[in-house]
């Protein structure tokens, strides 16, 4: 016998509201594509904390590392879709890691289902202390006056502070030469005494150095402009909106995951985002919370793969 589909469609809506109901009836394990210590890490270890201390969830981290994060990502496309696996998301990570494989490794979009932003981290672009340039508009145009340009370091090549500085190349007209480290402490130890013009960091990891005056911010990459370093304009500021890359962070889960368990998954974390501990542990690591809906997590999402897509393209770093 057949079943009218809006029979069936209340049926699985029912199905749908009972998993909810009961959801979690054990272990959550949310896969975090870092080594532990970083921002990334402890961000998703204390909202993971937060969660569990409001509902008495039982909320494991675990580090999986490898292929740039990757492996966490493909972990968690291929669990089951039912709220128990979750993947703390880097945007620009997500969206560029299959823009430059062939095939990709997973799929960005229809792999997962966004649950909530979390946080995001802001990048300053700076430079030595006794450079010349005070503004970004002084570094641009000292840029295209040396032939190949300025040095611009980066903690590897595809990493978001690599291809917002390639993004803010292409939009200006401004050659680049790009010095690619491998991570960020040795890219930072140069760009200290000079040995490179300018590069990307993370404001938490160039405040000591700006404290110590060894290193100068002009631009920032965040929502407004922050009040350690209130002189320093945003990008937005700058004219360079649409350049920005994704700085934002987020949870999401394997794609099929019922509706009514990521909401109630969003509602939880973002109740945890209003916990004075993770306000506490983010801004002491330099990053500002932020929550979202699923949908609008989802549409900074697909504007961000569409942006790497076409920018990866342009730099020739697709790998066959």
């Amino acid at each position: 016998m057949k079943i009218p589909c809006f029979v069936a469609a209340m049926l699985l809506s029912c199905v749908s509201a009972a998993q909810a109901q009961d959801f979690p009836t054990r272990q959550i394990t949310i896969i975090v594509g870092v080594s532990p210590g970083g921002i990334t890490d402890l961000a998703t270890r204390a909202y993971a904390n937060a969660v569990a201390k409001n509902t008495g969830w039982k909320i494991v981290v675990e580090n999986r590392t490898g292929a740039g994060g990757a492996v966490a990502a493909k972990a968690v496309e291929s669990a089951a879709p039912d709220g128990y696996t979750l993947l703390t998301v880097v945007g620009a990570q997500l969206a560029s890691i299959p823009a430059m494989q062939d095939p990709p490794p997973f799929d960005p979009i229809g792999g997962f289902r966004p649950i909530t932003l979390t946080f995001r981290l802001a990048q300053l672009l700076a430079v030595p202390a006794d450079s010349p340039a005070k503004t970004l508009a002084e570094l641009l145009a000292l840029a295209k006056k040396k032939d190949g340009g300025l040095s611009f370091g980066t903690p590897g090549a595809g990493s978001p502070a690599h291809l917002l500085g390639a993004k803010i190349g292409l939009a200006t007209g401004t050659p680049m030469q790009f010095v690619h480290y491998r991570g960020g402490p040795p890219m930072m130890a140069d760009l200290v005494t000079g040995r490179i013009d300018f590069g990307l960091v993370s404001y938490i990891a160039a405040k000591p150095q700006i404290d110590d005056r060894k290193l100068k911010g002009l631009v920032i990459d965040s929502e407004a402009r922050i009040a350690q370093i209130p002189d320093v304009p945003t990008l937005i500021e700058a004219g360079l909106a649409r350049e920005r890359v994704a700085n934002w962070f987020g949870l999401a889960a394997p794609a099929g995951t019922p509706d009514a368990v990521v909401k109630k998954l969003n509602d939880e974390f973002v109740r945890a985002s209003k916990d004075p501990d993770v306000i506490k542990q983010l801004e002491r690591s330099g990053a500002q919370v932020a929550t979202s809906t699923p949908d609008e997590m989802a549409k900074l999402l697909a504007a961000e793969v569409a942006s790497m897509t076409t920018l990866i393209k342009a730099l020739g770093l697709r790998k066959e």
